[in-house]
C-alpha cells in the first residue's frame, strides 16, 4: 500500500497526518497511482452518553463532519471526540474505529483517503436481564436483554481466537439479514440464520454469541432500531414434569413471535448447551425417558423451522460435546465453527490485554510512565526477536518475553482459566500493594504449571 511523501504516521490511533513542518495535509488528488479504486469501508463505532437525547441521524452527520475535518490513520481504537464541537462534547461518550485488521496486512495503516467510514451510533441499555420465572420454582425457560447491553459492553473486543473467526460470524449475519431483506426465494437458496458454535468448555462460545448479538445491533441499528436478546436454558426446556415441557416450548416460540411481529425489533435467540436435545431424544428412543421429551425436542425444531419466515430472527446456539450434536439440528445450521482452546498467539494477547489492565489501573508498579506504557502485540514482538540490535536490557522488549514464556506455559488452558491467571498469581504476592511486574509474570507461570497440572486426564 503506497503512501505519499513526508508523511509522518504515528503508530496510533486518532493521530493527525501531518507534513515535516507539521501542517496537516489534505487528501492528495485523485489519480490511478495513488487512490485505490475502491475506497475501504471502515465502521466507525458511537457510544452516546445515557444522558443523550440527540438523534442518532444528527450525532452521525456531526462525527462524518469530524472526521472529514480530521487526516487521521485509521486503526482499530477509540479516537478522540472533537473538543471544539459542543454538540459531540455533550452527546458523545465515545468513537471507536473497528475492524480495520480485516483491510490491512503486515502493520500497513489505513489512510484517509483510502476510507470510507460507516458510522454507527447507539446508546448502551441499562436494564439488565429481565428473567421470566415459572409460578412453582423450577428455573425460568430464558433470560431477556435489551441490546445494546451495558453488560456486554467491550465484551467483542476482549475476546481473542484465531484470525478470521469473528469477521467470518459478522459476514454471515450481513449476508443472512441481506438475503431475507430483498426476498431471495428460500427455496431456490436456502439459509436458516442459524449459528453453531461448538468446542471444549471454557473457549468462550457463550460469550461469543451474546457479544455478536451486541455487534450486530449496533452495525444494523439503522435498519432495526430495537433489538433483543433471548438466551434459552435448554436444560430447563426439560422439566422433571415432562408433561410441563411442550408449555415451556409453547410460552418461549410464543414470547419470540410476539416480538418479530415487530418489523423494526431485530432478536437474537441464543440456545446454549444444545447438546441436551440429542440426549432427551436418544433417552426417549431407548426407553430410559418419557416419550414427551421426544416430542418436545420435535416441537423445538419445528418452531425453529417456522422462524425462516421472519427476517428479523437469528438463532444461535452452543455445544459443548460435538460428537452429541443432534444430527437434525446441525443439518439447520448455516455455520458450524468449531472454538477450540487458544493458540499460543491467542494466549499471548489474552495475557497481554490483562496485563496492560493492570498497568492501566496503577496495580502494577515499578514502571517508569506506567499509565502509558504499552506491551508489544505478538507479530511485533516476534519481529524484535528477529532483529539483533535489540538490548535484553530493555524493560518493554524484557516483559513481553517474559510475557511470552507465560504464554508458553499455558498451553491446554481454556480462555477462561487464562482470564483468571494475573488475579491468581497477584492473590500469591507476599505483597499485594507492590506489584512488580517480573514477579508477577514468574508467579504467573508458576500458577500456569500448577493449573496445568490440576487439568483432568
Amino acid at each position: 500500500m503506497s503512501s505519499p511523501m513526508d508523511i509522518s504516521v504515528p503508530n496510533f490511533e486518532g493521530v493527525k497526518i501531518s507534513d515535516q513542518n507539521g501542517v496537516p495535509l489534505a487528501p492528495p488528488p485523485a489519480s490511478p497511482s495513488n487512490v485505490p479504486h475502491e475506497k475501504f469501508h471502515v465502521s466507525v463505532e458511537v457510544c452516546l452518553k445515557p444522558s443523550s437525547t440527540a438523534r442518532p441521524d444528527d450525532v452521525q452527520k456531526a462525527v462524518e463532519q469530524m472526521l472529514e475535518k480530521r487526516s487521521l490513520s485509521y486503526v482499530d481504537g477509540p479516537i478522540p471526540v472533537a473538543n471544539d464541537d459542543p454538540f459531540l462534547m455533550e452527546n458523545v461518550h465515545r468513537i471507536c474505529i473497528c475492524d480495520t485488521d480485516e483491510w490491512v496486512k503486515n502493520h500497513d495503516i489505513l489512510l484517509f483517503w483510502q476510507v470510507k467510514p460507516i458510522v454507527h451510533v447507539f446508546q448502551l441499555s441499562e436494564e439488565g436481564p429481565c428473567e421470566e420465572l415459572t409460578g412453582d420454582g423450577q428455573l425460568s425457560s430464558f433470560n431477556e436483554w435489551i441490546l445494546p447491553a451495558k453488560e456486554f459492553d467491550g465484551m467483542w473486543e476482549s475476546l481473542i481466537y484465531e484470525s478470521g473467526l469473528k469477521q467470518r460470524l459478522l459476514r454471515y449475519a450481513a449476508s443472512a439479514l441481506l438475503f431475507t431483506e430483498k426476498g431471495v426465494d428460500p427455496f431456490l437458496v436456502s439459509w436458516n440464520r442459524i449459528i453453531l458454535l461448538h468446542g471444549p468448555p471454557g473457549t468462550g462460545k457463550t460469550s461469543l454469541c451474546k457479544a455478536l448479538a451486541q455487534k450486530l445491533s449496533i452495525r444494523f441499528s439503522s435498519r432495526y432500531p430495537q433489538c433483543q436478546l433471548i438466551e434459552v436454558n435448554a436444560h430447563s426446556l426439560f422439566s422433571k414434569w415432562f408433561s410441563e415441557s411442550g408449555k415451556l416450548v409453547a410460552k418461549l416460540f410464543q414470547k419470540i413471535q410476539e416480538m418479530i411481529e415487530e418489523e423494526n425489533n431485530l432478536v437474537f435467540v441464543l440456545i446454549d448447551e444444545v447438546e441436551s436435545l440429542a440426549a432427551a431424544r436418544k433417552a426417549a428412543l431407548s426407553g430410559s425417558e418419557p416419550s414427551d421429551s421426544i416430542r418436545v425436542v420435535n416441537a423445538l425444531l419445528t418452531q425453529m423451522d417456522k422462524l425462516k419466515s421472519s427476517p428479523n430472527v437469528i438463532i444461535l446456539t452452543t455445544s459443548n460435546i460435538t460428537a452429541a450434536i443432534d444430527i437434525a439440528f446441525v443439518d439447520r445450521a448455516d455455520i458450524k465453527a468449531y472454538v477450540g482452546p487458544p493458540t499460543l498467539q491467542a494466549r499471548y494477547e489474552i495475557l497481554r490485554s490483562c496485563l496492560q489492565e493492570l498497568i492501566r489501573t496503577g496495580i502494577i508498579s515499578n514502571i517508569q510512565g506506567s499509565s502509558q506504557y504499552i506491551l508489544s502485540d505478538y507479530v511485533t514482538l516476534k519481529e524484535k526477536l528477529n532483529m539483533h540490535e535489540i538490548q535484553e536490557a530493555q524493560t518493554t522488549f524484557h516483559l513481553c518475553k517474559q510475557l511470552a514464556e507465560a504464554a508458553e506455559a499455558c498451553e491446554g488452558l481454556s480462555g477462561r482459566t487464562l482470564r483468571k491467571l494475573p488475579f491468581l498469581a497477584h492473590a500469591e504476592l507476599d505483597n499485594p500493594y507492590c506489584c512488580d511486574p517480573n514477579k508477577l509474570l514468574n508467579t504467573m507461570i508458576d500458577t500456569a504449571r500448577r493449573e496445568r497440572s490440576e487439568l483432568p486426564d
